[in-house]
């Protein structure tokens, strides 16, 4: 089975800036280490994956090594979590866990792995979006927090009427007081 074979080796797309990857496999160490603009699907990966992340969104439809999200401060990954034990893989000091909840992540999961489907003609993968309602809930969003700070921090400034470069000069300033 394709999910169960690394296929491609230690840190694939290292410092990725953008693009789109999906990968019908596993992906050795140190996947997607410093990615900040790359969105990439894979079916598992070694220890320290996501490492130094700043932007992009990652997908892993299987089990990651130890280390997961250490030093991450941007970017979003989302990982599913089919055995409960990924947050003892997952290195929390910079990031938060939570369960695929909100309408916008549930989507983006859903679409990033109909594409993984489309361009590797994954059966694992078809699976899991054949039957998404019942895969959803265990999947685990890993999110940086000062990352989700700043956000909130804009979507504050935003709702006393500031807009673009304003309101992200004005959030910057909240949150380092």
């Amino acid at each position: 089975m394709p999910q169960d074979n690394i296929i491609i080796g230690n840190v694939a797309f290292y410092g990725a800036t953008s693009g789109e990857a999906y990968i019908n496999g596993i992906a050795g160490e140190r996947f997607c280490v410093r990615n900040s603009g790359a969105s990439a699907v894979v079916e598992g990966c070694g220890d320290h994956g996501c490492e130094y992340m700043t932007g992009g969104f990652v997908v892993v439809l299987g089990q990651t090594g130890r280390n997961f999200a250490a030093g991450m401060s941007g970017g979003v990954a989302y990982v599913y979590d089919e055995d409960g034990a990924f947050e003892t893989r997952c290195n929390k000091e910079m990031v938060g866990l939570s369960r695929l909840s909100e309408p916008e992540d549930i989507t983006l999961v859903k679409l990033m792995i109909l594409k993984h489907v489309e361009f590797t003609g994954s059966a694992y993968a078809a699976g899991i979006v054949a039957d998404f309602d019942k895969f959803a809930p265990k999947f685990v969003k890993v999110f940086p927090k000062d990352y989700e700070r700043m956000l909130n921090a804009i979507k504050e400034v935003e709702a006393q009427g500031l807009t673009g470069e304003a309101a992200l000069l004005a959030a910057f300033e909240v949150n380092n007081h």
